[in-house]
């Protein structure tokens, strides 16, 4: 009996740590964040969800005042939340291919 309780409140929190870990990202530092930003928003310019989408992993906590558009203000509190993905070679062939 002792086991199989030990055995489930395992299982809980991996499943729990797993969870957590997809919804969020490392933080990304200020100049991985200024690249990522460059990246998504070339001329600075607040950027809707559609544009945005690729550099997120989760729009509503970078969208925090939820007006349907990103601010770099906005974006760079999602960097520190780990919200928002590094701009790297991934990134950029995943754009190039959309176009």
């Amino acid at each position: 009996m002792r086991s199989t309780l030990l055995t489930t409140a395992s299982l809980l929190a991996i499943g729990l740590l797993f969870t957590g870990s997809a919804q969020a990202g490392e933080p990304l530092d200020d100049a991985a964040c200024d690249a990522s930003w460059t990246m998504a928003s070339p001329d600075g310019e607040t950027m809707s969800k559609d544009d945005i989408a690729p550099y997120v992993i989760d729009y509503t906590m970078v969208d925090s005042d939820a007006d349907g558009k990103v601010s770099a203000e906005e974006f760079k509190k999602g960097c520190a939340a780990g919200a928002v993905k590094a701009a790297n070679d991934a990134t950029i062939k995943n754009m190039d291919s959309a176009e």
